[in-house]
C-alpha cells in the first residue's frame, strides 16, 4: 500500500456525497466492523452510505447485534445501482463479493481495502497491506488520513474487527503497532466487556451438541499431521444452528498438538461445502486455499469446495501431499 494510494483514497472519500460499502461473503468479524466502522465515519461527516454484503441477511451472524452502525446495513437488492463510490472491504478477491461484483463497473470509482497477501488489486484505488493486522487496522489508519478520529461507535466496529482476526491478540499479526491501535481505540467509551462476550461466550446450547458431535468425528493424519473434521445439513439443521454460527469451531479442532493444520468441513445449503484451514506455524493455509480459488492468512484461510465430503478430503489431502517443504513457515 502506497502512500499516495491513501491520499487519493482520502481525498475521494472527504469529497464524496454517496459511498456504498460491500463486503465479502460469508462475511466476519473483520469484514463486518471494518465495513460499519467505515460507514458510521462518513455517515458521521454528512455522507450517504449504505452496506451490504451477498449473503442473505437472515442468517447474518447473531453478534452482528453488538456491533453499532447497522442501520446502515441493506439488503443487497437496496444497494444503489450506481453510486459514486464503492468501497470493498476485507475481500481478497472480486468472486468473494458475489453478486454484488456489479457495483465495481457501475460505480463512479471504487476502493479496495483489504490485508490479505492473496489479494491481486481489483479496484480504481487499491489499499491493501499484507502487514496489517486486519481490515479494520486499514480503516483504522484511512480516517487517520482524512484527519479524523473514531468515535466511540466507530472504535467499538474496528475494535471487534482487529480482535477478532488477531485471534484475541495472540496470533502472529498482532504486532506491537497493532496493540498500540487497539490501544488507542480502548480509549473510545465502548463496552469492551460485553462486546467481547457478544463476539466469543454466546453460543446456543444447540452449538454445544454440534461440538461434540465434530469432536467425535475428528480424524487425525499422523503421516500429514492433519486433523479435520465435517459437519452435514442434517446436522446443522437436528441441532437448529445457522452454518454462520460454527465459525469459532476451527479454532478448537486445530488445537490438537498432534496436528500442524486442522480444518472443518461444513456441508452448504447449495451445495458442496465450505472448508476453514488453520495451521499451528507450519504451513501456509493460504496456499492451499488459493488452489481452490479461496484465500486468507498464512495460518488461517478457507474456500469453497463444490464437490461431495469425500471428494473434498481427498483433493485437500492431495493439496497438503503437494506442499513444498521449503515455503513452511514462509
Amino acid at each position: 500500500m502506497t502512500k499516495d494510494a491513501m491520499d487519493e483514497a482520502a481525498k475521494v472519500l472527504a469529497e464524496a456525497s454517496e459511498v456504498a460499502l460491500v463486503c465479502h461473503v460469508n462475511p466476519d468479524a473483520d469484514a463486518i466492523g471494518s465495513m460499519l466502522g467505515l460507514a458510521g465515519f462518513l455517515a458521521e461527516r454528512g455522507v450517504q452510505v449504505a452496506a451490504t454484503w451477498p449473503n442473505d441477511h437472515r442468517e447474518a451472524p447473531r453478534w452482528i447485534e453488538a456491533l453499532p452502525g447497522r442501520e446502515h446495513v441493506v439488503v443487497p437488492g437496496k444497494m444503489p445501482k450506481r453510486p459514486e463510490v464503492v468501497v470493498t472491504l476485507d475481500a481478497a478477491d472480486p468472486k468473494r463479493l458475489g453478486g454484488m461484483i456489479h457495483l465495481l463497473e457501475s460505480a463512479g470509482t471504487s476502493i479496495c481495502i483489504d490485508h490479505h497477501r492473496t489479494n491481486p488489486g481489483f479496484a480504481a484505488i487499491d489499499l491493501i497491506d499484507p502487514e496489517a493486522s486486519s481490515t479494520g487496522e486499514v480503516v483504522y489508519r484511512l480516517i487517520e488520513r482524512m484527519g479524523g478520529a473514531p468515535s466511540d461507535d466507530v472504535a467499538a466496529c474496528l475494535y471487534a474487527a482487529m480482535v477478532t482476526d488477531t485471534g484475541r491478540f495472540m496470533y502472529e499479526a498482532a504486532k506491537p503497532e497493532t496493540l498500540r491501535v487497539a490501544a488507542e481505540l480502548r480509549e473510545r467509551d465502548f463496552d469492551h466487556a460485553a462486546l467481547a462476550q457478544a463476539l466469543y461466550e454466546d453460543e446456543s446450547f444447540g452449538f454445544l451438541k454440534l461440538l461434540g458431535l465434530a469432536l467425535a468425528r475428528a480424524e487425525l493424519d499422523e503421516e500429514l499431521g492433519f486433523v479435520w473434521t465435517h459437519l452435514s445439513r442434517k446436522d446443522l439443521e437436528e441441532a437448529g444452528v445457522e452454518i454462520q454460527e460454527t465459525e469459532g469451531m476451527i479454532d478448537v479442532i486445530r488445537s490438537a498438538r498432534e496436528a500442524d493444520i486442522a480444518a472443518v468441513l461444513k456441508e452448504q445449503r447449495e451445495g458442496g461445502y465450505k472448508v476453514s484451514l488453520r495451521s499451528r506455524g507450519g504451513t501456509d493455509v493460504s496456499a492451499i486455499a488459493e488452489r481452490f480459488e479461496g484465500g486468507g492468512h498464512r495460518l488461517a484461510a478457507g474456500y469453497s469446495s463444490g464437490v461431495d465430503l469425500e471428494e473434498s478430503i481427498a483433493a485437500l489431502r492431495k493439496a497438503l501431499r503437494d506442499v513444498d517443504p521449503s515455503d513452511a513457515g514462509a
